[in-house]
């Protein structure tokens, strides 16, 4: 099984998927587009939300970072008086030292993850989608053109959005191991993450959208609409102004017939494809739990 994720409704899923299917059993495809550097370290946000979800070092209260890290460096940081507006603990810190070095080195984007990974006793496969440049560039009324970091955390994605790219996706490829997963593939999950952030610039990839139009398996996603809302960050927000629906028929078209199923919080208007409704509000282990198996045996019951 594959599951794409990005973000923190993502990594839940995935640690809830982790928890019923064997190593060998589950890929999961991380998101790169949100990449950047900053004081010339290479950070990878949503590689780490899921590789620190897996270990289960993941801070719960913010959905990012370590569980009880300090923040010397950003205080030493202030000192000298830098704008702090990217937050980095110090255990986090080394996470970013090792893959920028590692980058240095000639290292392949895939190979550090999987180090990583190895290093944090994370048993399940975690693959950047590409190893090649590929960010997430937001076009906004108030402030031009923003590199993804900028919007979203810098200003914490209040600017009006009028458009979405990904800067080098021409040229992007997927890894050979991203191939493998997906042609081997019976069932791929897309995990309730930002369809427009962090799930878009997975299919941009060259080669992905393909390798699941091919598919031998099932391919079904969970929504992030909660009672019609984001649960947490702009993707509600975000697709409204970039007129998109984010009713359970506006992601099925939005998927532009990828999808085999759906799985939403509530009950949907009569779709063309199978519907799994449940809760799929994550508060507790238990829930990533629940969902995840409930999904499985869904899917399962495909004919």
């Amino acid at each position: 099984m594959v599951a794409f994720a990005g973000g923190g409704g993502g990594a839940k899923l995935v640690y809830g998927l982790s928890c019923v299917l064997p190593p060998d059993q589950l890929t999961i495809i991380g998101n790169v587009a949100d990449d950047f550097e900053l004081y010339g370290l290479h950070i990878s946000p949503d590689l780490d939300t899921v590789m620190y979800t897996l270990a289960g070092v993941a801070n719960p209260a913010t959905g990012w970072g370590v569980a009880d890290d300090s923040w010397q460096m950003l205080d030493m940081l202030r000192r000298y008086g830098e704008e702090v507006w990217f937050r980095l603990g110090d255990r986090d810190l080394a996470t970013h030292l090792l893959r920028t070095g590692w980058l240095a080195q000639g290292m392949s984007l895939t190979a550090i993850t999987a180090r990583l990974t190895q290093g944090l006793g994370c048993p399940h496969s975690l693959l950047p989608v590409t190893d090649d440049p590929l960010r997430t560039m937001v076009d906004t009324v108030e402030h031009g053109t923003l590199a993804f970091q900028e919007y979203f955390v810098r200003f914490r994605w209040q600017p009006t959005v009028q458009r979405v790219w990904f800067q080098g996706s021409d040229q992007a490829q997927a890894t050979e191991q991203v191939r493998s997963a997906l042609q081997a593939a019976d069932i791929i999950v897309i995990c309730p993450s930002n369809p427009v952030l962090s799930i878009a610039p997975l299919l941009a990839v060259q080669g992905v959208r393909d390798l699941l139009l091919a598919r031998r398996g099932r391919c079904v996603a969970v929504s992030p609409f909660v009672g019609g809302k984001a649960v947490k960050g702009p993707a509600d927000k975000l697709m409204r102004e970039l007129n998109l629906d984010i009713t359970p028929g506006g992601l099925i078209r939005y998927y532009e017939g990828l999808l085999d199923g759906l799985v939403v919080d509530e009950q949907a208007l009569a779709a063309d494809i199978p519907v799994l409704v449940t809760p799929t509000l994550m508060q507790s282990n238990e829930d990533k739990v629940r969902l995840a198996d409930e999904i499985l045996t869904w899917v399962g019951s495909f004919r």
